[in-house]
């Protein structure tokens, strides 16, 4: 697996990008791979149905994005670690990739002193009733794209302006918010994107 750090990019253009490496993908062009990035200030909603403000979000100064992810709205913010992974799901299943990015980001978590995991009937990865990492997956003829949005110095004001991820029965946190400072996603990324991988090839 091909892991890199690809800077701050919009949120549309990366997109763009997915689709056409998950084609090289599929086609046997290019590896399996996670690219580490941020995005600038974006909502993005998934397949189901999300009610959400546009004219709001607009005003607070956020993209808005349909996508064809799983899974309801969520916010993705500088400061936030985004993930895509690109891996055959075939033979194990999607909720067998979606746990092995929860265990991943939960092993890096733990290096840095932040006690985390999954909550049952919710994916992400959570710290009691508060999600700290978001992550929702679409798969074509067995390879996923999009991943997971790993909150670490964000200010998590993009959330109040939708229920993220459908939540009612909890919040959202941050590394920042749990121990007072946390490291930025370039910082981050290399810890994170090693974590992750491994599970994922351990597959």
């Amino acid at each position: 697996m091909v892991v890199t750090w690809r800077g701050t990019l919009p949120y549309v253009e990366t997109l763009e990008a997915q689709r056409r490496y998950r084609d090289e993908v599929i086609a046997g062009r290019e590896p399996e791979a996670l690219w580490l990035l941020e995005h600038p200030s974006v909502i993005t909603t998934g397949r189901r149905d999300a009610a959400v403000d546009g004219v709001r979000i607009a005003a607070a100064g956020y993209e808005l994005v349909a996508t064809e992810r799983g899974g309801l709205a969520t916010c993705h913010e500088p400061g936030q670690l985004v993930g895509y992974c690109f891996v055959d799901a075939s033979r194990h299943g999607i909720r067998r990739v979606v746990a092995d990015i929860e265990v991943g980001i939960a092993t890096w978590l733990r290096s840095v002193g932040v006690e985390a995991g999954p909550r049952q009937g919710h994916p992400g990865v959570w710290v009691g009733t508060d999600k700290l990492c978001a992550v929702g997956l679409h798969v074509r003829r067995g390879i996923t794209m999009h991943g997971f949005a790993l909150n670490l110095d964000n200010d998590l004001g993009g959330f109040g302006l939708i229920t993220p991820c459908g939540i009612i029965d909890g919040g959202v946190t941050s590394v920042k918010r749990l121990r007072g400072s946390a490291p930025m996603p370039g910082e981050a990324a290399a810890g994170v994107g090693e974590a992750v991988a491994s599970a994922l090839v351990s597959r």
